[in-house]
């Protein structure tokens, strides 16, 4: 996955527009984009949307409400049925959490009879400020966790923060914090590490700049908001030829030399943390089907 944009989960015109955004994944909300009044509704046709879906369309994650929400057991009740690709679970504090919503999910796989362990789980981990003090706790918490992604609007306002960025448009210090302990807990769990959105939707070129400092960063996708954000997001988050070659000079020369330990290619010394490198080069370009 590169992109994943965000849909509110009762709207049907916009669910249409965004299963043909390109976007390598959808997030039908039904959380913050939500009103109260509209969750049962949102459930209904979030449901008939995952039991429509298509070969070949956008994979389908839906964004349930928080654990202590009182929400989740009624929206996974919901949308289980229509077999989600995945759930996403905003407010997560940790590991436990993790765990808990895994418990919830395989009883609703056994009741309607999906594969168990098959629904995988993609956690908000940075909403709440206990949340930041229990990152550490993720890795290892379940094999159902695919992607790890941060959240700044909602942790602004418990924190008491009056922006989260800068004149220029950065992120302040707190933010920028709880941004790579994110990306640390997704690196050591060995799942996506997933940027938050860019709220910003008009405005391409920070949304392109933005892109490019997660992807240095090491973060492979971004969310989104707004289906004019997902060819940015596809287009950066999409190795270039020039990176491919690099990676499959240091993957052949390695095949070659299995016994190589430091080596110099093109004046660059090169060892196992490039050789890791590119390897994910190529298997992110492979996702993305630009290398065969």
């Amino acid at each position: 996955m590169r992109s994943l944009l965000f849909i509110p989960g009762d709207d049907p015109k916009k669910i249409a527009k965004g299963l043909g955004s390109g976007a390598d994944a959808l997030i039908l909300d039904l959380e913050d984009s939500v009103a109260a009044s509209r969750k049962v509704e949102a459930r209904n046709v979030v449901r008939e949307t995952l039991l429509a879906r298509q070969p070949g369309q956008p994979r389908l994650v839906v964004r349930v409400n928080a654990l202590r929400s009182g929400d989740i057991a009624a929206d996974l009740d919901g949308v289980m049925p229509g077999a989600p690709e995945a759930i996403m679970l905003p407010k997560c504090e940790g590991g436990a959490d993790i765990q808990h919503l895994g418990a919830l999910v395989a009883v609703r796989e056994a009741e309607n009879n999906l594969p168990d362990g098959g629904t995988r789980i993609i956690a908000i981990a940075t909403e709440t400020p206990i949340a930041l003090f229990r990152l550490g706790t993720i890795p290892g918490a379940s094999q159902r966790l695919e992607g790890l992604t941060w959240g700044a609007e909602d942790l602004a306002g418990a924190i008491g923060a009056e922006r989260n960025r800068d004149e220029s448009g950065l992120y302040t210090e707190p933010f920028r914090l709880a941004r790579s302990l994110a990306l640390f807990a997704a690196a050591a769990a060995d799942v996506t590490p997933i940027d938050t959105v860019s709220v910003d939707f008009r405005n391409m070129e920070a949304l392109r700049a933005e892109c490019l400092a997660a992807r240095q960063d090491g973060f492979t996708a971004k969310m989104a908001i707004h289906p004019a954000q997902v060819p940015v997001i596809n287009e950066v988050f999409t190795p270039d030829a020039a990176a491919i070659a690099w990676a499959q000079k240091i993957e052949s020369y390695f095949i070659e030399h299995p016994d190589a330990g430091v080596v110099g290619i093109d004046g660059q010394m090169i060892d196992k943390p490039h050789r890791v490198q590119a390897a994910r080069i190529l298997a992110r370009a492979r996702a993305a089907g630009v290398l065969g």
